[in-house]
């Protein structure tokens, strides 16, 4: 009599790609407890990509019940993370399915943003089906494309701290006579600037979609900087907060800043723009060009980022992601893979990975700050910026440009360009 074959042992890893956020450990936590309670083993991966694509399997934690049902207060990651990319050499994404192939993994689930989506839509594809792929959505930027105002985890937990610090910010400002300018974590968007400065009341907030151009202007961000700080001076105060998105760095126009110093440059001789100091650099800038018309400022720059990332959760992300965790379960041993896991009006909404890559770039699709909306004309009612009303009303740009040592039609000509 033939003897029966061993049954196939089904697992479920789970990998963390990209940069920390509040919450991952209540995904890690959700999707071990669920999964165990079905039946199926579950293994971390640990430092997201960077062990199996190179074809090891050695680093990887059994998951338990017992191990991570108390974790999903805690900040950090208890499997590591990574921004290494199996793609980045000529085997590694085939290492990378032979290991999950070699660790018995059926169905992955992986945490991360947009970077991480698009290597989980390579793997799956390139696995040609025999690992299921579930993503979460994870980051701080909230710029995933997640339909209306569904946010990435992570998220309002880095907002709700930076609003603290920056409240804090604005007390020491207004106690010590200075400015602040503050820069925030958000390559390529505004929503977390935007959704510190609102949430702050801060005296304004800059972030790249506002301005429509493919390249922003120096002189530009330099003049609207200018401008808060001079009228916030007519109205007898000396103090400000101006909240900056990093992402303005990327749409800085190279050309004009090729005549600043000190700045590094490509072996090219271009402009490193991920290189570029953006609070020192319009601090420089700021105080230069108020020094030049006799306004004299005293401005400090500060980047707030990563005490966001590695925080415990605020009560909502850690309950966002225990939703999260247990939906990609659910998903995946349904049947499903190859989608973001979403929670919309609290139901598990999978969307396909590829509606979520651009087909003319082949990258993940990124979600811009809508500044069509009357959220962020809210915020721009609330900034203290220069408007075209202080321009051409003559008694406010009188009372301007008294503070500079220009006159009123010299004023209204040089701020006109905001």
């Amino acid at each position: 009599m033939a003897q029966s074959k061993t049954k196939k042992r089904k697992r479920l890893a789970i990998l963390v790609g990209g940069g920390p956020a509040p919450g991952i450990n209540g995904v890690i936590s959700a999707a071990t407890i669920e999964a165990v309670n079905r039946g199926i083993e579950v293994i971390g991966i640990r430092d997201g990509f960077k062990w199996i694509s190179e074809g090891n399997t050695k680093h990887i934690d059994i998951l338990t019940i017992e191990n991570t049902s108390r974790i999903h207060n805690t900040g950090g990651s208890i499997i590591g993370i990574s921004r290494v990319s199996p793609l980045s050499s000529s085997r590694g994404m085939k290492n990378t399915i032979n290991c999950l192939k070699k660790l018995e993994v059926k169905y992955l689930i992986t945490i991360g943003g947009d970077g991480t989506l698009y290597l989980a839509s390579r793997l799956e594809k390139e696995s040609k089906g025999q690992i299921k792929i579930a993503q979460v959505p994870k980051t701080i930027d909230n710029n995933m494309p997640l339909p209306g105002y569904v946010p990435t985890f992570g998220y309002e937990t880095a907002r709700h701290i930076g609003t603290g610090l920056v409240h804090h910010l604005m007390e020491d400002a207004r106690t010590t006579q200075r400015w602040y300018f503050v820069v925030t974590m958000g390559r390529k968007t505004g929503h977390l600037a935007l959704g510190i400065g609102k949430a702050s009341g801060a005296t304004l907030t800059l972030i790249p979609e506002e301005f429509r151009e493919k390249k922003i202007s120096l002189k530009k961000i330099i003049t609207i900087l200018e401008g808060a700080i001079i009228k916030r001076m007519s109205v007898g105060r000396e103090d400000g907060v101006a909240i900056l998105a990093e992402g303005i760095t990327e749409k800085l126009d190279e050309d004009e800043l090729n005549n600043l110093k000190d700045l590094s440059v490509d072996e090219h001789g271009r402009i490193r723009l991920s290189e570029v100091d953006l609070g020192q650099l319009l601090k420089q800038q700021t105080i230069k060009s108020l020094s030049e018309k006799g306004v004299h400022t005293r401005i400090v720059d500060k980047r707030i980022g990563y005490e966001l990332r590695s925080a415990p959760p605020i009560p909502f992300d850690a309950k966002y992601t225990r939703d999260l965790g247990y939906s990609a379960v659910k998903f995946l041993l349904g049947g499903g893979g190859g989608a973001l896991i979403t929670i919309q009006r609290g139901k598990k909404v999978p969307l396909s990975f590829d509606k979520l890559i651009d087909s003319k770039t082949d990258k993940t699709k990124i979600r811009f700050v809508d500044i069509n909306t009357e959220s962020y004309e809210v915020a721009q009612k609330y900034m203290i910026k220069l408007s075209k009303e202080d321009l051409t009303n003559r008694e406010k740009l009188r009372k301007l440009a008294e503070l500079t040592n220009m006159k009123p039609n010299e004023f209204k000509a040089y701020f006109s360009v905001i």
